[in-house]
């Protein structure tokens, strides 16, 4: 992905790390239209932000997925960039049978809204000389925070489906670039941006910036605070990664 000159739609970004990376490539020289489901806070971040685009979009109901990207591609055709940033994360306790309402939610959210996503506007994507599909996973995805087992899980089956579709789209002008967050310093869980164990928000996005820059042909996006938790059965130390992750709980 090119750092620059792009058009950029990223459902998912009225906060955390969403907004940070909107803000920070609209700086950089791409235009960029930011999707939420709340029209009020979307109209504050366009007065705050000049410049910056929204479009009203809830990534869990499949019609507004599909009216939000028929706008985004009406009203800005150039577009050849999706970053599937929505996304929550909840505790659940699996000893009752009181976590499938919360498990269902978190499916709905972060594993069908990208797979939505990207068939309302792979037809768009693939007409585009160069385009890019950026997913976002988490360094759960290779292992388990105890308390979030259904967020560990579709962060997985989103790194395994970046894998697939890339693979897929290898013959197209589409590329898959798949974005690996450690724990960061957002609401995305209470209390997590207080906590010392989490990287500072700034920095995180200062470094994937970088990253996109400086490896425009990366297939994965790491800043080195996440590697701990990627590569852990690549070096032979998973059952400690998984036993300090826990013990540390950055939540």
């Amino acid at each position: 992905m090119n750092i620059s000159g792009n058009t950029i739609f990223i459902p998912g970004a009225t906060s955390g790390i969403g907004l940070a990376l909107a803000l920070r490539l609209h700086d950089a020289g791409n235009t960029v239209i930011v999707g939420g489901r709340r029209t009020a806070l979307l109209e504050q971040i366009a007065a705050d932000h000049p410049g910056l685009h929204t479009v009203t979009i809830d990534t869990t109901d499949v019609a507004s997925i599909q009216t939000a990207c028929e706008r985004v591609t009406a009203q800005h055709p150039s577009m050849n960039v999706l970053i599937a940033m929505a996304g929550i994360m909840r505790a659940e306790d699996w000893t009752t049978g009181g976590f499938l309402a919360t498990a269902e939610e978190i499916v709905t959210t972060n594993l069908l809204g990208p797979i939505r996503l990207v068939a309302a506007l792979i037809d768009h994507l693939t007409d585009k000389p160069d385009a890019t599909i950026m997913t976002v996973s988490s360094g759960l995805a290779f292992a388990p925070l105890k308390v979030t087992p259904t967020y560990n899980a579709t962060k997985a089956a989103i790194h395994m489906l970046s894998e697939s579709i890339r693979l897929q789209l290898a013959d197209t002008s589409v590329r898959v670039v798949e974005l690996e967050p450690p724990a960061v310093r957002t609401a995305l869980m209470p209390g997590q941006e207080e906590s010392a164990f989490a990287m500072p928000l700034d920095a995180f996005v200062d470094e994937v910036m970088t990253l996109i820059e400086t490896q425009p042909d990366a297939t994965e996006i790491q800043v080195e605070n996440v590697k701990f938790l990627r590569y852990g059965e690549a070096r032979g130390d998973y059952d400690n990664v998984v036993a300090t992750l826990n013990q540390l709980d950055p939540h």
